[in-house]
């Protein structure tokens, strides 16, 4: 990830659990650098019974587009975690 994007923003989802928490942020990992391209990336972690995405962008198109897509995965994630529990 270029460490000189301007733009960047932070999306944190709370789960009802660590382990519901630990299975969305499972889901994610493998899209982590696989949906990057030459204008954003974004990183994914996990703390406790939260799960961070970091979007980065070198504009506000591509900041916006980022933002959209990591939203529409964690969606996918928490209802793919939900099946599992």
């Amino acid at each position: 990830m270029t460490a000189t994007r301007a733009h960047e923003t932070l999306l944190s989802f709370t789960y009802p659990s660590e382990r519901r928490a630990r299975l969305v942020a499972a889901a994610l990992g493998p899209e982590v650098g696989e949906i990057d391209d030459a204008r954003s990336a974004a990183t994914v972690d996990r703390e406790g019974d939260a799960v961070r995405v970091r979007v980065r962008a070198d504009d506000l198109v591509a900041l916006r587009a980022g933002v959209n897509s990591w939203s529409r995965l964690v969606s996918v994630a928490e209802r793919v975690g939900a099946k599992r529990e």
